[in-house]
């Protein structure tokens, strides 16, 4: 897909945003946008181009495959849906989201891959 401009964040819902933050920043992640969704604390820490998206939800699965999922970067989000739906993957939520983060807000609808795993196409507005 053409719209696709690279990998957005990597998605992970966790127990403790305050642990999850000092142990990330322990590593050299800044925070580069933190908010509240709802009754979710949600923090986005960067390091060289990786972004991670932490959540706190109290669903962390304490265990190996721990991720929620993978948001890639595109420039069209309504274009990328076309193509998804031309392709049989409709998205989980029925329709693109809205989502009030990084000023202007963030369009984006989420699929399943083969393995049930999350892949998320988000555009920043």
């Amino acid at each position: 897909m053409e719209c696709i401009q690279g990998l957005q964040h990597i998605g992970l819902p966790v127990n403790d945003s305050k642990k999850t933050r000092a142990f990330y920043e322990s590593l050299g992640f800044k925070v580069v946008y933190e908010t509240d969704n709802g009754d979710e604390h949600v923090v986005f820490l960067e390091q060289k181009g990786l972004v991670l998206e932490t959540y706190q939800n109290g669903r962390a699965a304490m265990a190996d495959g721990a991720w929620d999922h993978v948001a890639l970067d595109v420039d069209d989000v309504e274009a990328a849906l076309r193509e998804c739906e031309k392709l049989g993957y409709l998205p989980l939520e029925g329709s693109i989201q809205f989502l009030p983060f990084f000023g202007k807000g963030v369009r984006f609808f989420t699929i399943l891959g083969p393995d049930h795993e999350k892949i998320e196409f988000n555009q920043k507005l």
